[in-house]
């Protein structure tokens, strides 16, 4: 890893690596994009060949975007989200087993994360946390475990889409289908008509000749 040392793109996709495996990715100082899809860092492996250690190691600080889909994540590793990546701006945790979002993730990275994957996953809401994240911009929530079943909220029961992330954030895409939920219960949340207002917006620019985006009602009917 010593000759690559100056390497700024790297994919490391589908191969078999696991746990321990990407010790020598911390020598690599000046890495911006790095794509490990379709391997097994998050797979469980007991017996004789258990492995220890976390998914990930330590990452350069001049990292902005990482791909981690297909790798058997049932949380999200705590190297991508150090203090220390304050460039990283794209992440895609897709088809993992992830469970939940920690507040540590939207606080490390809120001031530079722009665009989320974490299409189908096992999470079912996501933290107020997630009003930190002052620059996303696209967050795509595919085929999780979202469920409502009434848009009463209170307490004990919060909406499973926290206001804060409709109000703080400059959220212009999200993408909901698979979620067992509604586009009229989605009407429903707080906060909600701030990224409804957002996007018109967009859309009036875009007639105007800006930049292109999905303006559908987040995948959901």
């Amino acid at each position: 890893m010593n000759t690559l040392a100056n390497i700024r793109n790297l994919n490391l996709s589908y191969n078999q690596l696991t746990k321990g495996s990407l010790i020598p990715l911390s020598a690599l100082d000046n890495l911006q994009s790095l794509s490990l899809s379709y391997n097994q860092l998050g797979l469980e492996i007991e017996g004789e060949k258990k492995l220890v250690g976390p998914p990930l190691p330590s990452l350069s600080t001049h990292l902005k975007h990482i791909k981690l889909d297909h790798n058997h994540l049932t949380s999200i590793p705590k190297s991508i989200y150090a203090p220390e990546l304050t460039k990283l701006e794209k992440i895609d945790l897709s088809y993992n087993r992830i469970h939940e979002i920690p507040k540590e993730f939207c606080e490390n990275l809120s001031s530079c994360l722009t665009e989320l994957n974490l299409d189908h996953n096992l999470i079912a809401s996501l933290p107020r946390a997630m009003g930190l994240l002052v620059k996303l911009k696209s967050l795509s929530l595919e085929s999780n475990r979202i469920v409502v079943l009434s848009t009463s909220f209170d307490q004990k029961h919060p909406q499973p889409l926290p206001e804060d992330l409709f109000v703080s954030t400059p959220l212009i895409d999200l993408n909901l289908k698979g979620n067992r939920m509604t586009n009229g219960q989605l009407n429903e949340f707080q906060g909600f008509e701030a990224f409804l207002e957002r996007r018109q917006k967009l859309k009036s620019k875009n007639i105007h000749g800006g930049a292109l985006t999905d303006l559908g009602m987040c995948g959901l009917e």
